[in-house]
C-alpha cells in the first residue's frame, strides 16, 4: 500500500504523515520549494520525513515569486501580525497563495499515478481561522473529480483517493491526535516569517500557540 503525503513540515502535515504511517502505508513525502518566505519549513519537512521513516522524500522546485499575490511570495506585502483569532476569521488573509493547493495536488496526483499509489494525503483543515478557499470540503470534492477524470488510473475504475483526515478537526484535536501518534512537535515549523526562530506573532504562530495553551500545554516548537 503506497501513499503520497503532502508534507510542509508544519503541525498539520506532520500529523497526517504520522497517521498515514500508522495506517500501514508506505509513505512517499512530497514537499515544495516555491521560493516561499518561510522556506525554513523545508528543513522541518526533511527532519520529520526522516524521523517517521518514509520510503522517499521529494522536494519539487518552482518559483511562485514570479507572480506574487501573497505575503508568502512577495516581500512587499507585510505579514499580518498580532491579530486575534476573531480578526483572522473575517476574510481570506494576504497569506493565501493563489491556487497553491491546486498546484500541490496536481504534483501529488502525477507522483501518485507514476508510482501506482492509491492515496494522496493532505492536511487541509476547514476549521482553521484562516478560511483559505482551497482548504474547504467543496474544493476537495471538486479535486476528487479531477483525480477521477484526469488520470488513466481513474478512468480505468481505480481513482487515486484524496484523504483529508484533519478537515473537520479543531487545532486542539489535531494536537491531541499528533500526541497519540508521537509527532515530535519541537521539530515541526509553522511560522510564516523567514527567521531562524518562530516569530510568535504571525497568524500561524498565534493559532498554534493558542491551541497548545487551550490544552494546558507549552508548544515545544516555539
Amino acid at each position: 500500500m503506497k501513499a503520497v503525503i503532502l508534507l510542509s513540515g508544519g503541525l498539520d502535515s506532520s500529523t497526517v504523515l504520522y497517521l498515514a504511517k500508522s495506517e500501514g502505508y508506505d509513505c512517499y513525502a512530497l514537499s515544495f520549494d516555491y521560493q516561499q518566505r518561510h522556506r525554513r519549513e523545508l528543513k522541518a519537512a526533511q527532519t520529520i520525513a526522516t524521523a517517521v521513516g518514509v520510503v522517499a522524500h521529494q522536494v519539487v522546485n518552482f518559483d511562485l515569486r514570479l507572480w506574487g499575490g501573497s505575503a508568502l511570495t512577495d516581500d512587499q506585502v507585510d505579514l499580518p501580525q498580532d491579530r486575534d483569532l476573531a480578526a483572522m476569521s473575517e476574510s481570506i488573509p494576504v497569506t493565501y497563495v493563489p491556487a497553491r493547493n491546486t498546484i500541490f495536488l496536481s504534483f501529488a496526483l502525477a507522483y501518485a499515478e507514476a508510482i501506482a499509489a492509491s492515496r494522496v494525503y493532505i492536511g487541509v483543515n476547514a476549521l482553521d481561522y484562516s478560511g483559505y478557499p482551497d482548504c474547504r470540503p467543496d474544493y476537495i470534492e471538486a479535486m476528487r473529480s479531477v483525480f477521477r477524470l484526469g488520470t488513466k488510473q481513474g478512468r480505468e475504475g481505480e481513482p487515486i483517493e484524496i484523504v483529508t483526515p484533519l478537515i473537520d478537526l479543531k487545532k486542539t484535536e489535531i494536537i491531541q491526535l499528533g500526541d497519540r501518534l508521537g509527532v515530535p512537535w519541537a521539530q515541526t515549523w509553522s511560522c510564516y516569517s523567514g527567521d531562524s526562530v518562530p516569530c510568535g506573532t504571525c497568524d500561524s504562530c498565534r493559532l498554534r500557540l493558542a491551541a497548545f495553551a487551550e490544552l494546558g500545554l507549552v508548544d515545544p516548537g516555539n
